[in-house]
């Protein structure tokens, strides 16, 4: 009788449960969400998982080993308004999940796991949708995002590190565009020139001289990364520069930033995506600051910023204008410091590895 109940409870512990992870950010915010999808693996190895996100984060999440299943939400498209909403609670209702993970703060996304009669809906205290929700964790300001999703779990985690997995067909995709561009024994530096926002973009003029000043140098070879709302940028470099902007995929973007030495990036999706690899990071903080928990998840890295400004953060996201007009936290970052501090952490890397 006694080995029955050991096998019930054996029985119990291994029951494969239906887990959903709902968050329908900015890309960044999806690929830090890497490492709670990995921990949620490990303490719940028999689950199976479900992802419901955006079109933009079923991309980044493509290949995720750990994932069930990607479901696109377009909440501002095709499924946006009331109607989008209820047809896609019916569609998690029929799939009787037993634990909803609602790292998204909006009303929206708890009362959607709501509506799915999801029994067990863990979110943040915080939360506009709290309401809704059954369990509630501290949304804790003083950490980075990496470890305030992984606070969702209630246990400790030793694997913080994200990730992303670019396809052989991505791989071979990244192959064929640089074949032909003389990058043999150079130093590659990948210049991510945009945000969503104006005011957490180094101004496009000090990206232009931080070119000109690189492109004398013959060991460097630049390629400039972003997407089609990056083509609008009048960026301005000759033949010795690569122009990647709008020609890969998420995923294919991934497999470029990794083969990179460093990346100058703004406080932007690429800084996440490069900290899921050994690209160096150099990051330009404007309207943000590190204490926000959105600073690169590397050891890898470092973040410029004008410290000296009491208005600084002017917000959580940035915005279309400096609220006090003057945008010196961006424009009293001069481009020689920053091809100082590139040639500086080259000569470092140099130093370490003298034989590559």
């Amino acid at each position: 009788m006694k080995n029955s109940r050991n096998v019930l409870k054996f029985k119990k512990q291994v029951t494969m449960k239906k887990i959903l992870i709902f968050h329908t950010a900015f890309i960044g915010d999806i690929v830090l969400s890497t490492a709670l999808v990995k921990n949620i693996k490990k303490l719940y190895p028999q689950s199976e998982i479900t992802y419901v996100t955006t079109p933009a984060g079923k991309a980044i999440l493509s290949n995720n080993p750990h994932l069930k299943e990607v479901i696109a939400y377009d909440k501002r498209g095709k499924n946006k308004g009331i109607k989008g909403m209820l047809s896609l609670a019916k569609e998690l209702r029929e799939n009787k999940f037993d634990i909803a993970y609602i790292p998204h703060r909006y009303l929206r996304s708890s009362l959607i796991c709501f509506l799915a009669k999801i029994p067990s809906r863990i979110g943040y205290d915080i939360s506009e949708g709290k309401l809704f929700l059954n369990k509630k964790v501290t949304y804790r300001k003083d950490l980075h995002e990496v470890d305030r999703l992984l606070e969702l779990l209630g246990t400790d985690c030793d694997d913080k590190k994200l990730e992303l997995f670019p396809s052989e067909k991505d791989k071979e995709y990244i192959d064929n565009f640089l074949s032909d561009k003389d990058i043999k024994d150079k130093k590659i530096i990948a210049l991510a020139i945009g945000s969503k926002w104006n005011t957490k973009r180094w101004p496009i003029e000090y990206f232009n001289e931080l070119i000109e000043k690189l492109e004398k140098i013959e060991d460097i070879k630049l390629i400039l990364v972003g997407g089609n709302e990056e083509k609008e940028l009048s960026v301005k470099y000759t033949d010795k520069t690569i122009n990647a902007i709008g020609e890969t995929s998420l995923l294919q973007l991934a497999e470029l930033i990794r083969r990179c030495d460093l990346i100058v990036t703004n406080d932007s999706s690429p800084i996440h995506i490069a900290s899921a690899f050994d690209t160096y990071i150099m990051a330009i903080f404007g309207a943000t600051v590190k204490e926000l928990g959105f600073y690169p998840w590397s050891k890898n890295s470092e973040v410029i910023e004008n410290n000296s400004l009491t208005c600084r953060p002017c917000g959580l996201h940035g915005g279309n204008e400096c609220p006090l007009k003057h945008f010196k936290c961006m424009l009293e970052i001069k481009s020689d410091f920053v091809y100082e501090r590139i040639l500086a952490v080259l000569k470092e890397k140099e130093s370490e590895n003298p034989c590559n």
